[in-house]
């Protein structure tokens, strides 16, 4: 049994590590409401690009005009993963079930007979990844010296990924992030960006716009500029996403654990009252008998 001071010094350690976390929970509150912001106002604008890029798909008719980015290769023997995660954990269960969802979209891969490719942006995703997979990584994209995500973040991951894609080096990418609906809730998301028309379909899916729009210059060289803009567009979105979700999680965890440290401290509390309550009844007990003794 541990004694009086251990148990002193367990109640303070404890206490401590409440202060930490209460603070950790109170900074990701009040960062979770401005992510929550721009996660939300990127949604419109992705989803009105998806509707923009089906409608111009559709007046092509995917002809011989349409760009690669769009029709795909023919083949879907190579696919490329893009599994974007937070740069730190402390956030529950977030970064595990991104990269979750990402080894069970590989294991079927590799199960098919394709090959894989991996890009990791942010780092717990990398270190998850890389006990099984650690071969099947090109490249780790470093996001923890950028304090506020920008487009300019987003666009340089798409032009490595449009430069890999036009070198040969895969046929389908598959973009995995955490879709943000709530504090408690995110939802892991698989979205095929390349080829684009497939992902714009989707976009388009349930919109009910029966439209017929005429387009300057010709639709294939506006394919051309837009479907690049597309997929940077459609990665900006899922590093806000996961922006939001992590600061979510964060809050959700650091809340559950200062909970769980002020439970701890209650019985850690009751257990030295108790030993302490025996310890001086032992005592009296010692003085009344040899009192008597005596």
């Amino acid at each position: 049994m541990a004694s009086l001071k251990d148990l002193r010094n367990r109640i303070a350690s404890v206490k401590a590590t409440q202060k930490i976390t209460k603070a950790m929970q109170m900074v990701a509150a009040a960062k979770l409401r401005r992510a929550q912001e721009a996660a939300e106002a990127a949604r419109p604008y992705s989803e009105r690009m998806g509707a923009v890029l089906a409608n111009i798909t559709q007046a092509i008719g995917g002809g011989g005009d349409a760009p690669a980015l769009m029709t795909g290769t023919g083949r879907d023997d190579v696919h490329l993963l893009i599994v974007c995660t937070a740069e730190r954990g402390l956030c529950g269960g977030f970064n595990s079930q991104i990269a979750r969802l990402a080894r069970d979209h590989i294991r079927r891969l590799l199960a098919d007979g394709k090959q894989v490719k991996i890009i990791c942006v942010g780092k717990k995703g990398f270190d998850i990844l890389r006990r099984d997979y650690g071969s099947l990584i090109l490249e780790r994209v470093d996001l923890r010296e950028v304090k506020t995500l920008g487009f300019v973040n987003a666009d340089a991951i798409a032009r490595k990924v449009i430069h890999l894609f036009n070198e040969g080096g895969f046929d389908i990418c598959t973009l995995f992030y955490s879709q943000f609906k709530s504090v408690i809730s995110q939802i892991p998301t698989a979205q095929q960006v390349i080829p684009a028309a497939q992902a714009s379909a989707t976009a388009d899916a349930g919109n009910g716009a029966t439209a017929v729009y005429e387009y300057e210059p010709e639709p294939g060289e506006i394919l051309s500029d837009l479907i690049p803009r597309n997929i940077a567009v459609q990665i900006f979105r899922a590093l806000l996403e996961n922006a939001a979700g992590e600061m979510g999680a964060k809050m959700s965890a650091m809340d559950n654990a200062t909970r769980n440290a002020g439970d701890m401290i209650n019985r850690l509390s009751i257990t030295y009252n108790r030993q302490r309550q025996a310890q001086i009844t032992k005592e009296l007990i010692e003085i009344i008998s040899g009192a008597e003794a005596l």
